[in-house]
């Protein structure tokens, strides 16, 4: 039955939320689709759980298509399963935990890997009942510390999570490939431009990581692509070239100065051109060797600072750290950490404090490009005082490496060393092969062909359902409102009666029951003492892409198609306008 204005349980909004910071969040909300309960949290109005809907729809006939099976698990979940895989202390804060009457402690899921594993391993003990695939849509709940930009980050949110269950490495891959080519099924299908990156397994564990990013400029994810390979990565899954070490037999020995006034790397650089020139050219930040301490505050409560050592001319880039770091957090290192620490000179720290032989005993990691045989300026752990001429491998050594300095535009390609741009997108899905970290917590073994014991190999794949109708308006909107593709779209035509004669009224409801006839969704906007100006505003707004406007032309038989993807109009004869709509919507 066709949807009417008059009765439809919508209101359109002239001005933006308040809170609004981005097109997807001001614009659903204002066209009627989502409406605010609480931070991070949203109520699905009759148009957009339409188009939630669709989005489900799809992401069903891909996943069947595959072979997958669904199913449906609680959102209230037991906390042992969680403890037994160690992710109850190593989500913290983020997740929303609960006690119920008798004590026990619960959660509401985040996400469901221990309970698809623990239902495998309840039902399935053979090598014969793999390869399985099994995958749910449902609500997820994370106790998100900023909720913001409406569904896109929030505390509530519809996922599509699936996972491959598989007796060894080779049958992963296949299943890997099996839903990686699925998810570019669904992408092609959502209808907003992405591209697939290499990514981190973070918290879920695993080792081949890729994320499908939604490009948008309010993108939280920023990922570097290189226009002469096709490399392209999440920017925390960049991989650093290292370069190869340098014999340093021959190099100057290194030598501590007087630095006075220089605790920041522009004001050591200023001073060792006026006090210390170089023959070949001037010093600069990238020659310095900076020393950044941040504390690491792990799952169950202790902290551990840790000492990174990047060149000078970059900073330390808190998500790349924080990847690396996973599922200990990064705060910082304050007053507090300094005092209690008193071998570290703050703003003259040097590898000779740091690290398992260094006066401080702090862990030390450096930057790849820090290689041997590279020569440094940096902090000599005395106040106003750096050495000069610190020889990597020869004067200091760190307790390993790590990509945590921040990707800039013109930073070389991993692959072929060609200049890399960067750009922003939105994670909208995610396959990665966690491999057996979840099948060993939980024991999940089956027989394989010699009655032999394994342990079975897990791949996972999510995509947000969500976050993809949010996604969906990002890269597909103008000034005036929400343009659906046609696929998505709450209804397939919108009829516009613009006018106060009853003869307007009267024929679009005729041509909303023809079309209905023809197997269309139809939405017809019947409200009478609106003027026409409100209703074509608000058929803007709702971003139906097919508009018909019964108005003055009817008087001369006609009535108005409008294209809203490239608001294109032309006038068709009353009795041609279902054949036309017809051709039109199926045409794509």
């Amino acid at each position: 039955m066709a949807l009417h204005m008059s009765s439809l349980f919508l209101r359109t909004l002239r001005e933006d939320p308040v809170d609004a910071e981005v097109p997807s969040h001001r614009l659903l909300v204002r066209a009627g689709y989502v409406r605010r309960v609480s931070p991070g949290v949203y109520t699905w109005l009759p148009l957009g759980l339409r188009v939630l809907r669709n989005v489900e729809r799809i992401v069903r006939e891909e996943m069947d298509a595959i072979g997958a099976q669904e199913l449906l698990f609680p959102a209230l979940l037991p906390k042992e399963p969680f403890e037994a895989s160690g992710r109850y202390a190593e989500y913290g804060d983020n997740i929303f935990r609960l006690t119920d009457r008798k004590g026990a402690g619960h959660l509401l899921g985040p996400t469901h890997e221990e309970l698809f594993t623990l239902t495998v391993k309840d039902m399935y003990s053979s090598y014969k009942d793999l390869p399985l695939a099994l995958y749910q849509i449902q609500i997820k709940y994370r106790d998100e510390a900023r909720p913001r930009a409406g569904v896109l980050r929030g505390r509530e949110f519809v996922m599509k999570d699936s996972y491959s269950f598989d007796i060894d490495e080779a049958g992963l891959d296949q299943s890997y490939q099996r839903h990686r080519e699925a998810y570019v099924r669904i992408f092609d299908r959502l209808g907003f431009h992405y591209v697939i990156v290499q990514a981190m397994a973070g918290a879920m564990g695993g080792s081949k990581s890729e994320e499908f990013l939604a490009t948008a400029e309010v993108g939280e994810d920023t990922y570097v692509r290189c226009t002469s390979c096709g490399y392209a990565a999440n920017v925390e899954a960049v991989r650093v070239p290292v370069p190869d070490a340098v014999p340093y037999d021959g190099l100057p020995a290194a030598h501590v100065e007087d630095t006075p006034a220089t605790p920041t790397i522009g004001t050591l650089v200023d001073h060792l051109n006026e006090r210390f020139p170089r023959d070949d050219r001037p010093w600069a930040a990238g020659d310095t060797l900076k020393n950044v301490v941040v504390m690491l505050e792990h799952p169950d409560g202790t902290r551990e600072p840790l000492a990174i050592g990047v060149p000078g001319d970059r900073e330390v880039d808190e998500k790349r750290l924080g990847a690396q770091v996973e599922p200990a957090e990064v705060v910082a290192f304050d007053e507090l950490a300094f005092s209690q620490n008193t071998a570290l000179v703050k703003g003259y720290i040097g590898p000779g404090a740091l690290g398992t032989e260094g006066t401080s005993g702090i862990r030390y990691l450096l930057d790849p490009r820090v290689a041997d045989g590279t020569r440094w300026v940096t902090g000599a752990n005395v106040a106003g005082r750096h050495v000069i001429d610190l020889v990597a491998g020869r004067d200091f050594t760190a307790d390993g490496t790590i990509e945590a300095a921040e990707v800039r535009v013109g930073d070389a390609c991993p692959d072929c060393q060609h200049a890399l741009e960067t750009a922003r997108g939105i994670e909208m899905g995610h396959v990665f092969q966690l491999g057996t970290k979840y099948a060993e917590a939980l024991g999940l073994k089956v027989l394989d062909q010699n009655g032999k014991l394994v342990t079975v190999v897990m791949g996972s794949y999510g995509v947000g359902v969500s976050r993809a109708v949010a996604a969906v308006v990002e890269g597909n909107h103008d000034a005036s409102g929400i343009i659906w593709p046609r696929e998505l779209s709450p209804v397939d035509v919108h009829i516009v009666a613009a006018g106060k004669d009853d003869q307007v009224f009267v024929a679009a409801e005729e041509i909303s029951r023809d079309l209905e006839a023809q197997g269309l969704r139809v939405l017809v906007d019947d409200r009478k003492g609106v003027s026409p100006g409100v209703k074509f505003k608000d058929s803007e707004l709702v971003g139906v892409p097919t508009i018909v406007v019964v108005g003055r032309g009817l008087a001369e038989g006609k009535v108005e198609i409008k294209d809203r993807r490239s608001n294109e109009r032309r006038e068709v004869a009353l009795e041609e306008v279902v054949a036309e709509v017809v051709r039109e919507v199926r045409g794509g």
